[in-house]
């Protein structure tokens, strides 16, 4: 897919307060509202990259499904050097370059992504998927496997479907969802043009028995799979040996 025009500084700042100015200024352009016609077709985006890796590599994973039947039908895989060394809070300068190389081998654009990652539940309002949902103008939910910043408004239930509130400062920053009995809830939150009641409703439709909606469940796989596989890094289909309980 064709991506927009990206200024070097946005993607590249040489210091983390040189990063953190550019998430509060973009963090501007946010939009909570849902804002997108069909959905056809979403994108699920994870990268994968070993700590110990002297060459200090990103994995990036994008899998495109159709929606609602979360049918897997082409994936594209980008590899990186970081540029931006793991900062809490600074996710998205270490993996959105990356990631949007991904992007850019895909031969669909989808109308929704999914990412593995916070949204607005984030210190200056601009996680990951926030970060590409403005970068790519295309709406974004964060899908978090751990709270960032927030406390839930009461106790979660044990129940899949259960879910209640994040709030952060009065404000509800987010959702905890009870996606699988047993496992650790899920933090939903708004990335961009999308509303968090929809972001809500479109995971909880995406949920097919794993921990993970389908989207990002797919893409964590491919992201591991662009990391530990010998092949060359490019547009490969790959079928886990192992479905794992995400």
């Amino acid at each position: 897919m064709r991506l927009p025009h990206i200024p070097q500084h946005i993607l590249f700042p040489q210091t983390i307060p040189e990063a953190a100015e550019i998430q509060r200024a973009l963090a501007k352009k946010v939009i909570t509202t849902d804002q997108y016609s069909a959905l056809n077709m979403m994108a699920g985006v994870d990268v994968s990259n070993n700590l110990y890796d002297p060459s200090q590599m990103v994995y990036a994973g994008v899998v495109n499904l159709s929606y609602p039947s979360c049918v897997r039908f082409e994936t594209a895989y980008a590899a990186a050097k970081q540029t931006l060394a793991y900062q809490p809070g600074f996710l998205g300068f270490r993996e959105a370059p990356v990631i949007l190389q991904a992007f850019e081998k895909l031969k669909n654009k989808p109308d929704l992504i999914l990412v593995d990652g916070h949204g607005i539940s984030h210190p200056r309002r601009f996680g990951i998927a926030t970060h590409l949902g403005i970068l790519l103008d295309i709406p974004t939910i964060g899908v978090a496997k751990s709270i960032l910043i927030g406390k839930p408004a009461a106790e979660l239930g044990p129940n899949p479907g259960d879910a209640v509130p994040l709030v952060w400062h009065q404000e509800t920053i987010g959702i905890l969802l009870r996606s699988k009995k047993r496992a650790n809830p899920l933090i939903i939150s708004v990335g961009h043009r999308i509303s968090l009641d929809s972001a809500l409703q479109i995971v909880k439709s995406c949920l097919k028995g794993y921990r993970l909606p389908e989207a990002t469940r797919y893409a964590h796989l491919a992201a591991n799979h662009a990391r530990t596989s010998a092949s060359p890094i490019g547009n490969k289909e790959f079928l886990p040996h192992n479905q794992q309980n995400f």
